[in-house]
């Protein structure tokens, strides 16, 4: 397995063949090979790629799936479906194709991004099928079938947050159309496999994570399943209405005192060359910098050289620059992504204290100027840092290309709002990545800072004293170097925007609001929700995307989500 994730995943991509344009889980165009004798570890490395990649070639040109192949990916269309509609950010331009749906909450069974999410996930699934088929169950391939059956779960894990159900087949085959789970069987299913396969992964080892080095790193291991599955508990409510939730909320707190026991990972939280341990994670040496390793559980493996393609950490970091802002270690400039008012006030809760250019200041198209004028107006990435009294306020008020607002009438342009700064190419000694085109940030799709927030989470809804609750959470506001919570600041409120302030743009928050009952109704209104600048009312039936009609249509196994 040396190097898989960087020297094999590409060859992998190039000799199995992949390619496909449906989504039933059982249709030969998709078969992910060509032969019955694909080579098992060239496979495997495809197992892990399609986290990473799109495709064959790199960039775009000869795509997994039929459709825009930048589009296509695992984490562009999951983030979209998970950030773009919620309070943390918006995409600038509505004029792309089915964005307005998307942002302002309005999709239907025919929108083109749910079809992409939908496609990529049950993609990936017959692939991992595909593996668990041909790769025999003896003691050579024991734990390597465990690691993909750990992919599967995760991929079968995103199906139910974010359709309520999902296809389901376990075997690879052509002749049968996937049957429909519910929630319940879904839910059913996952607290089974992910318990199955935790004697068959790699064990953590104490001080640290059993693949944290060099030639492993973007393996799954246990701590990976033990935090899928106390996410899955922790969300046991929404998922499932025949499980007791006060059961699962206590398996999710075993579950992070698993994690916490092993002694596996720790928080990193060293400042190194101005860059705080919290802005590391998101930096592109984070797969050598052992300090920020030691958090990331499971990345999505990126590099510069060998995994080009559009829909990985190059959105995060493309998508929220323009040319002339702080040196973030790219050309790429897409000025695609900003915060919404609400995402500020997490860090600002009076936005009259946001630090702003003043009114008809000067701006600049270079970025040299533009840091100094920056300075100047006390408007830099750290004076906004300083002046929220948090490290995770990575955020951008200054005068990059122009002047941003904290809020908008009209969605017209990327300075509609705060720029999100949190993803970079910039390693932590302050240099650039491999490549000025394609970063090298891995992006950590499951991170040690989620155990402290689930498990004050879990024993808050178990009606646990607000000391506890509270010393969880502090471990992550210290480590922002924040102010610390008192037990009077154990409301839902915090907790729901502790989330928020620890995780935003990791692609993960509708989660957390449908959780606590805020994504719809109007229990918490944000700018832009429901598409009014203000934000109204949304239906309850927008909690779970719909089931694409043409999966529908396609398969009389499948029924529509109610409201679809």
């Amino acid at each position: 397995m040396k190097n898989i994730f960087i020297k094999t995943i590409a060859a992998a991509a190039l000799t199995l063949g992949m390619t496909g344009c449906v989504n039933d889980l059982d249709i030969s165009s998709i078969d992910p090979q060509s032969s019955p004798t694909a080579d098992p570890m060239g496979l495997l490395a495809k197992c892990y790629g399609v986290l990473g990649l799109t495709g064959q070639d790199g960039g775009t040109g000869n795509g997994d799936l039929s459709l825009d192949e930048g589009e296509s990916g695992f984490y562009r269309t999951t983030f979209n479906l998970q950030e773009l509609p919620t309070d943390e950010c918006m995409w600038a331009w509505q004029t792309d194709p089915d964005i307005p749906q998307i942002t302002m909450m309005n999709w239907n069974s025919s929108s083109v991004r749910v079809q992409w999410a939908y496609t990529r996930l049950t993609y990936d699934i017959t692939l991992f099928n595909s593996y668990l088929s041909q790769v025999p169950e003896d003691e050579a391939n024991r734990q390597y079938r465990a690691e993909v059956r750990f992919l599967r779960a995760l991929h079968y894990w995103y199906m139910l947050d974010l359709f309520g159900k999902s296809p389901f087949k376990t075997e690879f085959n052509i002749t049968e159309l996937p049957i429909e789970y519910s929630g319940n069987q879904m839910y059913g299913w996952l607290d089974k496999e992910l318990t199955e396969i935790e004697n068959e992964m790699t064990a953590t080892g104490t001080g640290v994570g059993a693949f944290n080095d060099s030639q492993n790193f973007g393996r799954a291991d246990l701590g990976a399943v033990y935090l899928l599955h106390a996410r899955l508990a922790l969300n046991s409510a929404v998922y499932s209405d025949s499980i007791n939730p006060e059961t699962e909320y206590r398996k999710a707190v075993d579950y992070c005192n698993k994690i916490e026991q092993s002694g596996a990972y720790t928080l990193s939280s060293k400042e190194k060359n101005g860059n705080s341990g919290y802005a590391q994670l998101f930096m592109a040496d984070n797969d050598q910098n052992a300090d920020a390793m030691d958090e990331i559980i499971f990345p999505i493996r990126q590099d510069g050289l060998r995994t080009r393609q559009y829909s990985g950490s190059l959105v995060l970091i493309a998508g929220s620059r323009s040319a002339a802002m702080p040196n973030y270690g790219m050309k790429e400039s897409w000025t695609c992504l900003f915060a919404r008012s609400a995402m500020t006030q997490k860090f600002f809760p009076s936005l009259s204290n946001v630090p702003l250019v003043p009114d008809g200041a000067e701006t600049s198209d270079d970025q040299t100027k533009a840091a100094e004028l920056d300075q100047q107006y006390g408007t830099s990435v750290q004076q906004l840092i300083d002046a929220a009294g948090d490290d995770r306020a990575l955020l951008y008020s200054g005068c990059a290309n122009g002047v941003r607002t904290i809020s908008t009438e009209a969605v017209t342009d990327f300075k509609n709002g705060l720029s999100l700064v949190k993803w970079t190419n910039m390693k932590s000694d302050n240099t650039g990545g491999q490549d000025l085109s394609w970063p090298d940030t891995d992006i950590p799709l499951l991170r040690y800072a989620e155990v402290f927030l689930i498990r004050a989470e879990a024993n808050w809804r178990l009606g646990a004293d607000a000391t506890t609750v509270m010393n969880d959470i502090n471990v992550l506001r210290q480590r922002a170097n924040t102010r610390l919570f008192n037990a009077g600041d154990i409301t839902e409120d915090n907790i729901r925007d502790e989330w928020c302030r620890e995780f935003f743009m990791e692609g993960r928050r509708r989660s957390d609001l449908v959780r606590f009952g805020c994504f719809t109704g109007n229990k918490y209104v944000w700018d832009w929700k429901g598409g009014t600048a203000s934000g109204t009312t949304v239906d309850s039936h927008f909690n779970v995307y719909p089931i694409p009609a043409d999966d529908i249509m396609n398969n009389a196994n499948l029924t529509q989500n109610p409201g679809y």
